[in-house]
């Protein structure tokens, strides 16, 4: 019994000179203030995120991607972030990613991108690089497949009934002389199966 009460004072003589030298550290240490400092804020701006933490950063979209025999169009829902893009921007950027997926073949261009996504008045308005135009080897019916891989990915949020695809800011007759394009698309229902 005795020995052991003389190891319990020995290691709490260690553990009390451990904690004064820390405590005699941390006087002589001009960072601990901003340490105290910086704890306050984050938690502080913790406070302030925990309202914002309410909106989604994710969401569930579906894009569409053309089947490999080319009779139509395959929906496959993607998980997108929404915390850098608009939820329009997110499902094309996804769509633009292309699909590994049995049955399915990605028909856009891969040096194409997307410069932007507006919609007003129930119209999204998608703008690519020229590249989905010059990239573009299609013929009517891969001319159709990307047109509508565009289109039903876009009216699929029910806000949106009509989609008008730009190349470069600039509204283009047609991709390879096939589809007209000069006005806003209604969704291509007829390549959903």
């Amino acid at each position: 019994m005795l020995i052991q009460m003389k190891r319990m004072t020995s290691i709490a003589a260690v553990l009390a000179a451990a904690a004064m030298l820390a405590l005699a550290a941390g006087c002589g240490d001009a960072q601990k203030p901003a340490q105290k400092d910086s704890t306050v804020q984050t938690e502080q701006t913790q406070e302030k995120e925990k309202p914002a933490a309410l909106t989604p950063k994710e969401m569930q979209v579906n894009v569409y991607y053309p089947r490999n025999d080319g009779t139509g169009l395959i929906a496959v829902t993607r998980t997108v972030n929404i915390e850098k893009d608009d939820k329009y921007t997110a499902a094309l950027k996804s769509l633009l990613t292309g699909t590994k997926e049995k049955g399915q073949t990605t028909v856009i261009p891969k040096k194409a991108k997307l410069r932007s996504v507006t919609v007003k008045n129930g119209v999204a308005t998608a703008d690519f690089s020229k590249e989905l135009e010059q990239n573009f080897s299609g013929g009517s019916t891969g001319e159709e497949m990307l047109v509508g891989s565009i289109v039903n990915t876009l009216t699929d949020f029910p806000e949106v009934q009509k989609v008008q695809i730009l190349i470069e800011g600039a509204s283009v007759e047609t991709l390879s002389g096939h589809m007209d394009l000069s006005e806003p698309l209604t969704r291509m229902t007829e390549l959903l199966h």
